[in-house]
């Protein structure tokens, strides 16, 4: 049918679909969380009709949870309120919305998930197609149950070799917003193949369809394979028959092919996440705050990776290093097997799971110019 945005939203509609068409789809999951629900209960009482379906709605407690002020606190109870009123049971509050959409088995290769926040493009990795909405079409989608797509061009990602040490998925996707630019794939899907991303493990996959929105993408998506069910099986809830898909004859926008062998690590320099730099260039730099978390980067592998560079070792007492992870099952891994202790006895912070310090809403906000601890 073609590429793999192309083929999901073709099994959906029932019929072949390409590049430029507008669709209008039935929806597997309705994601919001305690910064977006507000809004999209406003849009859902303008409209007047009742909710479709409310077991396709999944809302989260992450941003501001738990709630650092009165403000928060008075819309999480409107929120539970409502939820309460409309017969809602998947509500959760154990961290990261999109880290718990994906073990709690919403996201599934070939299902179709959005989300009133952007980095709903997290699922792609897992062969769905997702991706972010403002609030008011997720109310929209509440009483009808489908949204309305332009099917997007895609441009396709073919990453070879095999990466240096030290280097990762995440210098790799930034490596490709410094090509691109923050607008460089604006409403188009990424799609990332090759034998590189073939030898990854599921949470280096995730940083590739995570970050794909950084650079304007619609979705960003790897075809499921053997890695993935394994994944889903193991980790998730999510329960088999899971289906086959990958692009069949597909017409890619563009390629871009790269050599993962010829890269460093990388870092994203102030003000945006394309401005890419060496690290080396940047060594020496004094630090005020070190944010081991975000729904990018927080999972078990990661805070392993990071426990490996602190254990009998000294956080400077001068720099906040703050440590979140994804979800509370990250979390109860990471303690289960050592890792909290080592961050405690380096003098870490350990947060609850959740967004809070990556937005700027509680849990870590920085004071103008420097920390000032």
């Amino acid at each position: 049918m073609g590429t793999l945005v192309e083929e999901i939203l073709s099994r959906r509609a029932g019929r072949t679909v390409q590049a430029g068409e507008i669709v209008l789809l039935d929806v597997d999951y309705m994601m919001s969380h305690d910064n977006t629900t507000p809004l999209a209960i406003k849009a859902f009482r303008e409209i007047g009709k009742p909710i479709k379906d409310p077991g396709k709605i999944v809302i989260h407690f992450d941003h501001a949870y738990p709630a650092p002020n009165l403000l928060a606190a008075e819309n999480q109870q409107k929120i539970v309120r409502f939820i309460q009123a409309e017969g809602i049971t998947h509500f959760y509050k154990r961290g990261v919305c999109h880290q718990v959409m994906i073990e709690e088995g919403f996201v599934r290769p070939g299902g179709v998930v959005i989300g009133a926040d952007s980095h709903t493009v997290t699922y792609g990795a897992l062969g769905c197609f997702s991706t972010g909405l403002g609030s008011s079409e997720i109310g929209a989608a509440w009483v009808t149950g489908k949204t309305w797509f332009k099917v997007p061009e895609t441009i396709f990602v073919r990453l070879e070799g095999e990466a240096r040490p030290g280097v990762f998925s995440k210098d790799v996707m930034l490596h490709l917003a410094g090509m691109l630019g923050m607008d460089g794939a604006t409403y188009k899907s990424l799609e990332f193949g090759g034998s590189y991303i073939a030898h990854l493990p599921m949470h280096e996959r995730i940083v590739f369809s995570n970050m794909s929105v950084e650079l304007g993408a619609k979705c960003g998506l790897i075809a499921p394979d053997e890695v993935t069910e394994a994944y889903l099986m193991q980790e998730t809830k999510a329960s088999p028959p899971l289906e086959s898909l990958e692009p069949i004859h597909p017409r890619y926008e563009r390629v871009i092919e790269l050599d993962v062998s010829s890269l460093e690590p990388l870092v994203a320099c102030h003000p945006d996440v394309d401005q890419v730099r060496p690290l080396r260039e940047v060594e020496g730099l004094p630090i005020d705050q070190v944010y081991i978390g975000t729904c990018t980067n927080a999972r078990y592998e990661d805070l392993a990776m990071a426990a490996s560079i602190l254990k009998g070792r000294q956080v400077h007492p001068f720099t906040r290093v703050l440590v979140t992870p994804a979800s509370q099952t990250v979390y109860e891994k990471a303690l289960a097997n050592g890792l909290i202790e080592v961050f405690l006895q380096a003098g870490c912070t350990v947060n609850a799971p959740g967004c809070g310090a990556c937005i700027g809403r509680h849990g870590g906000i920085l004071a103008p110019g420097r920390s000032h601890l």
